[in-house]
């Protein structure tokens, strides 16, 4: 996601200063399954060292396992708002677009391997080829071996550990190993800039392979390099396919609004790591790009629904989900009743509280969930008489007051009655909440129907 999301960045900010650009994604959908992931079956061993797009989908509604993948990773760019030329590579190779870039690697394999050990300080193997040949007999790549090829015809003898010889066509019968195929994108798209990974960037690592491989080999200036770093998940570490620490971006997509996850990708430099707490620092994103109290420049390039700001926090919304219960006329009434204007955007409203409803269930710490009790809680027995004498005071004042004047309230009783203002919040929370705490006060109150908080007060107060 940060790879794409930097592209398309630098994508639109080129677009704002009047440059031509196209912002492409490939697909490496013609890469070999490398092992057996967790998430696959047994029988999918037999898969391992085919090409992505080769290999049947694992649970029979796609026509590939590359495309069960890809599929999810499209849908959710689209819901960002990012809509580059999409291309898969397998059908990239299988059109032949790569067949003038393999000649020449095939050609100049020796200076390529000269590059490779000058670059990486790492040998080549004996026989080593910048083609891998898919096997026609088991359908691997990573057990052939190139005998030979032929530039006029484009075709690439091989052998196979399990035994198999054969010919096969460039267009389609495999593909160019990753330090070559990369490099070789370059020229056939006009590829001028290009995100990727730190893994990527060391020293004597793919890139730098790439540069020398795409100005010596391929006579194509390398890409301008962005190079980011990985984000991290709070408490677990550096977010990587590789490692099993990922969350998707569908997973983010159903917490929080796409201008809010783009915003969390663009206002922080790529060179920089992400920390990344999906818990209450969330939460405080959101609202710092509701509000616009972020980087103006990145608030510009993540909006795109054009809006304008969210008038809602967040944090009220957390709010109101809870008292609404799933209710959904229940949640604009009590938006409503805080001063919320709720007949425009219902449906960004809507948005907002199935994002809030996920959030609650994956990522929010426990001291943030509350019930509106539906009686009086037994616990409120234990208040002081002044604790209760401030909420008859409460009930008798509360009536016609906004979020604000309600909160202001709170303190100005509990100063009247000589309380501590902590402890008198307390009281309150356990009137309606059966606990010690609970969200913002005034904003709470405001949001619950005004006879019921009178009711509960003046309960609380004899009881």
């Amino acid at each position: 996601m940060r790879e794409v999301m930097t592209a398309e960045a630098v994508y639109r900010a080129l677009l704002d200063r009047g440059a031509e650009a196209r912002l492409i994604y490939i697909a490496d959908t013609y890469d070999r399954l490398r092992r057996l992931y967790p998430f696959l079956p047994e029988s999918f061993s037999e898969h391992i060292g085919k090409p992505l797009s080769e290999i049947p989908c694992p649970y029979g509604c796609c026509p590939s396992y590359a495309e069960h993948f890809l599929a999810p990773f499209l849908q959710s760019m689209e819901r960002l708002g990012i809509r580059p030329e999409v291309y898969r590579a397998d059908r990239l190779y299988k059109e032949g677009k790569y067949n003038e870039a393999i000649k020449t690697a095939l050609s100049r394999s020796a200076d390529i391997a000269r590059i490779l050990k000058e670059v990486s300080g790492r040998d080549v193997p004996e026989g080593w080829s910048p083609f891998d040949a898919i096997c026609s007999s088991c359908g691997r790549t990573n057990t052939t071996r190139v005998t030979g090829f032929d530039l006029e015809a484009e075709t690439v003898d091989y052998q196979c550990s399990c035994g198999f010889s054969g010919t096969a066509p460039m267009s389609g019968g495999g593909k160019l190993v990753w330090r070559v195929d990369w490099p070789a994108r370059w020229p056939i798209f006009n590829v001028t800039v290009e995100p990727f990974g730190k893994d990527h960037a060391t020293a004597g690592g793919s890139y730098d392979t790439g540069k020398r491989i795409s100005e010596e080999i391929y006579g194509y200036p390398a890409p301008f390099p962005i190079v980011y770093e990985w984000i991290h998940l709070k408490g677990v570490g550096a977010m990587h396919s590789s490692t099993g620490i990922v969350v998707t971006i569908q997973e983010m997509l159903d917490v929080v609004p796409p201008e809010v996850l783009r915003y969390l990708i663009i206002r922080n430099k790529p060179e920089k790591h992400i920390e990344f707490d999906p818990a209450l620092p969330l939460l405080s994103l959101v609202d710092e790009y509701d509000q616009r109290k972020g980087d103006e420049r990145a608030i510009e390039l993540s909006n795109v629904s054009k809006s304008g700001p969210f008038e809602i926090p967040f944090r009220h919304m957390v709010t109101a989900v809870q008292i609404a219960r799933g209710d959904q006329e229940g949640l604009f009434q009590a938006l409503q009743r805080s001063g919320y204007d709720i007949t425009a955007r219902r449906e960004e409203i809507i948005g907002r509280a199935r994002n809030v409803q996920t959030w609650l269930d994956k990522y929010a710490p426990d001291y943030v969930k509350f019930q509106v009790q539906e009686s009086l809680p037994a616990a409120v027995k234990n208040l002081s008489e002044s604790e209760r004498r401030g909420l008859g005071l409460l009930a008798e004042r509360v009536d016609d007051k906004s979020a604000a004047e309600i909160h202001d309230l709170v303190y100005a009783v509990a100063a009247e009655e000589k309380l501590d203002s902590k402890k008198f919040f307390q009281a309150i929370y356990l009137a309606f909440l059966g606990d010690r705490q609970g969200p913002k006060v005034g904003w709470f109150l405001s949001s619950l129907e005004r006879d019921f908080v009178c009711q509960r007060l003046g309960e609380a107060a004899r009881a």
